[in-house]
């Protein structure tokens, strides 16, 4: 009896000693972190980070540099490097083949026959917050993003408890990297400059928003871009200054504060998308000084940002977990790299649709003028006229097939003739030139390659956009795109090469060389949250950049803090006895 009394005292103390030692693993169930910030910034390719390194002070840049895990070999795992792909690959950590996603926009015929749609464009929703008198439009939402975000699965896997928000300057980038489930997404109208969201989220601005709208922050902007006070092409002509990067990371401040996002019982998620580096990068290139001031101006606001971060979410930056990263990286401007001897030609593209409608007309239709091609078009998927392609009898693949075949000749027929006889005492031109072309039934099929470049076209997969071809032109040519710009859409490295660095308390500060993905963000974030992964998530946990799970500190809660909307606990509260370190 005495060994059996000795035994129950035994259990009780090892239960009471339990029930008081603090949790071993701290997830987004006790808000740790407080808040997470996945910050894009559109178009950046990773070798800034060393290459303007000097240039940066603070904890901008920094911040990730010297106290987060680095990883300078990061590359996308797909060949249609554009925007909203890359936005969606971020948050859902998977590719185009899991989230469908191809590209900014594509033709649907049963939507519209006039315009290709955009990859959120949603006539089913309208806008809200659009200045009184603008042009109305179609609303946005998610529709076609066919996985979960990381932000969805917390938001699921907290019941709702946890908040979700996306900004950026586009549309497409505050929702597809946010997800499904958010509680709101904004962006700009492009005239006004004034943040608005669509029906999907909400009928009405919440007040906050409206106040930071009506507020002097438009204004301010307009002239530290030294833009004239009634434009109305507020994201062109501010966006493509730094004034565009300090306004729309004041309205990130504005949100976080509004929606008192780090202060629930659950963490809490931030998309930030930073639009201003693609919207000049896109006019001056990667190597221009107007771009390096750019980088060097967002460096001084995300120092900033981040300061302000630290006084403002509780605990400080110990209670944030930050993710940096890009949603594409960018080709050299064409005249740049021929001069140094590379085969650096623009596409023009108009007259490559052109020849392959001729070709197709001569096949199939002698004598007439039919547009087998439809009329807008941007590589990399060429989109086929698919009505008048079936009124002449012809079928998806015999379409596909023969449009394929003619494209090589239809670059040939880009090239100049070469009317000398004797050899050139000078280097001659670039010139156009192919390098692959993929129908979609061969991507669908997975009739591709068996290596790494066919797994990057087995990737870029989508089931939108009707019949199509990828065509993919020999490396650093691009369509034509103004004087002196360039152009982001393909397979080779200058387009895929993205920053990834991690800064938070899970993560040790180091470089961390070999090759990783943007698709690791989602699934690495997942996995300390305590979380599902994204539902079509094929990223891997950047094991090689935690620390032990019992070195991971976070401040210690506050006895109390601002009340917060009943709402917002509605599941998973934090006990008396699930404090942390």
């Amino acid at each position: 009896m005495a060994i059996l009394q000795r035994f129950f005292a035994l259990i009780t103390i090892c239960a009471l000693v339990l029930a008081s030692t603090p949790r071993a693993i701290a997830t987004a169930y006790d808000a740790h972190p407080k808040l997470v910030v996945i910050l894009v910034l559109d178009q950046f390719r990773a070798d800034y980070l060393e290459r303007y390194r000097a240039d940066f002070k603070g904890r901008g840049f920094r911040l990730f540099l010297d106290h987060g895990a680095n990883f300078p070999d990061c590359y996308f795992g797909y060949a249609n490097t554009e925007t909203a792909p890359g936005h969606s690959t971020i948050g859902t950590g998977a590719y185009t083949d899991g989230h469908g996603i191809g590209s900014n926009e594509w033709w649907d015929l049963a939507r519209s026959k006039d315009h290709p749609v955009s990859s959120v464009e949603d006539e089913r929703y309208a806008l809200v917050g659009m200045p009184a008198g603008a042009k109305t439009t179609p609303g946005s939402s998610p529709r076609n993003l066919l996985a979960s975000t990381v932000g969805d699965e917390l938001r699921l896997d907290t019941l709702g408890a946890s908040q979700l928000y996306g900004i950026s300057l586009k549309d497409r980038a505050a929702i597809l990297t946010a997800g499904a489930t958010a509680n709101g997404a904004f962006w700009i109208d492009q005239a006004s400059g004034r943040f608005i969201t669509s029906t999907f989220y909400m009928q009405q601005l919440p007040a906050w928003v409206q106040s930071f709208d009506d507020g002097p922050r438009i204004a301010q902007a307009l002239q530290e871009a030294k833009a004239p006070a009634d434009t109305n092409n507020f994201y062109g002509v501010v966006g493509a200054t730094p004034a565009a990067v300090g306004y729309e990371l004041d309205f990130a401040k504005a949100l976080i504060t509004g929606a008192e996002l780090g202060r629930h019982a659950t963490t809490d998620v931030l998309t930030l998308s930073i639009s201003s580096t693609d919207i000049l990068g896109h006019k001056v290139g990667p190597d221009s000084e107007e771009q390096r001031e750019m980088v060097d101006a967002v460096d001084v606001d995300l120092d900033s940002f981040f300061t302000w971060l630290d006084k403002n979410v509780e605990g400080g930056l110990g209670n944030v977990w930050i993710a940096l990263t890009a949603d594409h990286g960018i080709a050299p401007v064409p005249a740049n790299a021929a001069k140094l001897g590379l085969n650096a030609a623009t596409i023009d593209l108009k007259k490559l649709v052109e020849n392959l409608n001729f070709a197709i007309n001569q096949k199939f239709s002698p004598g007439e003028k039919i547009d087998y091609m439809m009329p807008r078009q941007s590589l990399p998927y060429l989109a086929l006229n698919q009505p008048a392609f079936e009124r002449a009898g012809i079928n998806e693949q015999e379409a596909e097939q023969a449009v394929q075949n003619f494209i090589p000749a239809a670059f040939a027929s880009l090239i100049p003739p070469d009317e000398s006889t004797s050899p050139s005492t000078t280097r001659l031109p670039p010139t156009p030139g192919l390098f692959r072309s993929y129908t979609r039934q061969q991507m669908a099929q997975s009739q591709l390659p068996n290596s790494s470049f066919g797994q990057l076209i087995e990737h870029s997969y989508t089931p939108n956009g009707g019949w199509y071809v990828m065509v993919i032109p020999q490396a650093f040519q691009i369509e034509s795109y103004g004087s002196g710009g360039t152009n982001h859409f393909t397979p080779y490295s200058y387009d895929r090469h993205v920053p990834l660095a991690l800064y938070g308390a899970p993560f040790a500060p180091g470089t961390y060389h070999g090759r990783v993905e943007p698709v690791d963000i989602a699934a690495t974030f997942a996995s300390l949250l305590g979380i599902n992964q994204p539902s079509a998530s094929i990223g891997h946990i950047l094991t090689q950049s935690l620390r032990p799970a019992s070195a991971v500190v976070y401040p210690k809660p506050v006895p109390a803090h601002k009340a917060v909307p009943a709402h917002a606990h509605t599941a998973h509260k934090r006990t008396a006895d699930e404090t942390h370190p």
